[in-house]
């Protein structure tokens, strides 16, 4: 479903779990509409991690004045970017992804926002006030020591709707969610609030049969061991980049380090990422269903239309 002001710029967004298709609808879709694409995926901003994370193989390219990453003629933003020892919150990519989204339209072109991180696209299609809360090392460190029962036991007694809503398993949030509430004295549920519109949205989904998405993504991480996924997560390592990163303690790299340090064979690794690749994807359809503006389709035919008919 589409916002229905008309007079607001038009974004494009094309969603769905880790394997769906994405990256091929949005790439085909880019080159007919004569677009250009934000990435909404939380690991694919990383740079030196191009094989854990799936991430497009793209070239930077200098087009005028700024350097793109760029797949073919599309250029790409939000992507390969990020040194992986770096921070990166929620509100940094809401304020770059408006700013592309926006320059995009400046340059008469149509923006497609893709990716299966639905808070970064829930931040952008709701225009979230976030709370502008810098990342305290020394708290986060505390924070960090406590077991993840004991984390949300503490966001319960602080902020029970947050605690409701943030998964128990996810440390980085929970940690982030007591972050804010200790600095700023207030819910970290209270404070994220939805703004008025910024854009007139398009919301499209790929919606795939379960079976075909498990063999896709069966498939996807036995191309990642033959492409070289242990040569890159050991070329990570060797530059002091540590496994209680952010970035490396994703879905991708934290199922290898077992074997990289001689506690379970690659074959055990590998199906451990296959089973936790498919529960993320059971949890990005989880996040996505509930936003019933999202129309979603069976082909790459239904999606052409939609757009050939929003862009109008």
């Amino acid at each position: 479903m589409k916002s229905k002001d008309n007079s607001l710029q038009k974004l494009i967004v094309i969603l769905g779990p880790t394997a769906s298709g994405k990256t091929s609808w949005s790439l085909q879709l880019a080159e007919q509409f004569k677009g250009e694409i934000i990435s909404a995926d939380s690991r694919q901003l990383y740079k030196k991690m191009t094989i854990g994370t799936a991430k497009v193989e793209g070239d930077w390219k200098w087009t005028g004045l700024n350097r793109n990453y760029c797949v073919g003629k599309t250029q790409h933003h939000l992507i390969d970017f990020l040194d992986p020892g770096k921070q990166f919150t929620l509100t940094q990519f809401r304020d770059l992804a408006v700013k592309h989204i926006k320059k995009i339209h400046k340059n008469k072109k149509t923006p497609f926002l893709v990716g299966g991180t639905g808070l970064y696209i829930q931040s952008i299609v709701d225009n979230y006030n976030i709370p502008k809360v810098p990342p305290n090392k020394k708290l986060r460190m505390s924070l960090e020591e406590k077991s993840l029962e004991e984390l949300h036991s503490l966001l319960k007694k602080m902020d029970p709707v947050a605690a409701e809503k943030i998964d128990k398993r996810n440390g980085r949030r929970l940690v982030r969610a007591l972050e804010v509430c200790i600095f700023t004295g207030e819910t970290f549920s209270s404070q994220r609030l939805k703004g008025e519109p910024l854009f007139n949205t398009l919301q499209i989904g790929i919606d795939i049969p379960r079976e075909l998405l498990y063999q896709r993504i069966d498939m996807r991480v036995d191309e990642m061991i033959s492409q070289g996924l242990i040569k890159e997560i050991k070329a990570l390592l060797k530059q002091k980049y540590s496994w209680d990163l952010p970035s490396m303690n994703g879905v991708g790299y934290k199922e290898m380090r077992p074997f990289i340090e001689g506690e379970k064979t690659l074959e055990e690794c590998t199906e451990i990422l296959k089973r936790n690749t498919r529960r993320l994807a059971r949890k990005q359809l989880t996040w996505f269903r509930k936003d019933k503006r999202v129309i979603w389709v069976k082909s790459y035919e239904e999606a052409q239309e939609l757009v050939k008919d929003f862009v109008k």
